[in-house]
This record gives structure tokens, C-alpha cells and sequence, in this order.
């Protein structure tokens, strides 16, 4: 992806810094760096953002990314990252289901194997979301669809939301917290 390399020659034939772009585009200067040097990508709103500042086409900003992104795009739907994320959702199931039993009839040891549990399925979100950052899935979508004259539908952009880096992670803590509060729970009724 060259697209850093274009933002900044852009910027520069319009005498701006990184500082007073990050303004007009609505972002930190730090992300406008980051742009520049390809660590990220930018959003589809920012992009066209950048294109109205910058007086250009969508087109000719990504154009020559494209044929990369759809290969990424690609790429990103193999059956090890299906795969990955079929093992996040037992791991998380199994994790919620086997908090009181666990707890009940194994005392302090099934703690411990929970905790394991539960680690390993933190984990398994932490390389899914590392995946999808990599590629930046999200962002190439939704570039594609947009150059192609389309938008995503209602259900894509939804289940695009749903791959948002934050989401699982923040699933993942959700639902430990709500089995720790059931067990807690049951313990009390149980006795």
C-alpha cells in the first residue's frame, strides 16, 4: 500500500502539516503520521475527507491500492481465520458454561482451570483482532464497495461493525464478569 506516500505529497503541494491536515480531517496529528508512514489506513470518511481537502477523486488517491486491498479482502476470508473465530465462540461458550460447575464441585482447582479458560479464550480474540488489523478487512470492504459505486448494506456494514478490534475483547470480559456474577449468584442461594 502506497497511500501514505500520497497523502503526504498531497499535504505537502497543499503547505500543510500533519498538524493542520489531523484539523480538517477531524483526527490526531499522530493518525495523520501514522497514515503517512503506512502503519494504518484510513476510513472510508476520512478518505473522502482527504479527497475534498485535497481536490482529487477517491480514485486517485487509493487507485493503485485497489488491486491489493481485493486480494487482502480475499485473503482475509480463508478458512483459518472462519476457523479462528468457530474456536472463539466454543472457547467463550464453554468458558460461561462451566463457571459454576467449576466453582461447585471442584472448589479452588476449577477456579484455577477457569481462569486458564478464560485466558486461553482472551487469547484466541487477541490473535483474531491482531489478524484483522493486519489486513485492515474492514476498511478495504468498505473502499472497494464505495469505489465500485456501492454501499455496503445494512447487514454488511453490521457485521463489519461487528469486527471492530475492541468488540470481542470487551465481549470476552463482559461475559466473564457476568459468569463470575451468576456464580456469585448461585453460591449465595445454594449456600
Amino acid at each position: 500500500m502506497d497511500i501514505g506516500n500520497r497523502i503526504k505529497e498531497y499535504r505537502n503541494a497543499h503547505n500543510l502539516n500533519q498538524e493542520e491536515l489531523a484539523d480538517k480531517v477531524l483526527v490526531s496529528r499522530q493518525t495523520v503520521s501514522n497514515w503517512e508512514n503506512n502503519k494504518y489506513y484510513p476510513d472510508i470518511k476520512s478518505i473522502t475527507l482527504l479527497c475534498d481537502i485535497f481536490n482529487i477523486s477517491i480514485e486517485e488517491l487509493v487507485n493503485e491500492d485497489l488491486e491489493e486491498m481485493n486480494k487482502l479482502v480475499k485473503e482475509s476470508e480463508l478458512k483459518n481465520f472462519n476457523k479462528l473465530s468457530t474456536i472463539f465462540t466454543i472457547e467463550l461458550v464453554v468458558m460461561i458454561i462451566s463457571a459454576y460447575p467449576l466453582s461447585k464441585y471442584t472448589g479452588k482447582i476449577g477456579c484455577i482451570i477457569w481462569v486458564i479458560l478464560m485466558a486461553i479464550t482472551l487469547y484466541t480474540a487477541l490473535i483474531i483482532e491482531k489478524y484483522k488489523k493486519k489486513y485492515d478487512i474492514q476498511t478495504y470492504k468498505e473502499i472497494i464497495t464505495f469505489c465500485n459505486s456501492k454501499s455496503l448494506s445494512r447487514d454488511d456494514k453490521n457485521q463489519e461493525i461487528g469486527k471492530r478490534p475492541y468488540q470481542k475483547i470487551l465481549l470476552s470480559i463482559i461475559s466473564g464478569l457476568i459468569t463470575i456474577l451468576v456464580m456469585t449468584i448461585m453460591k449465595l442461594l445454594l449456600g
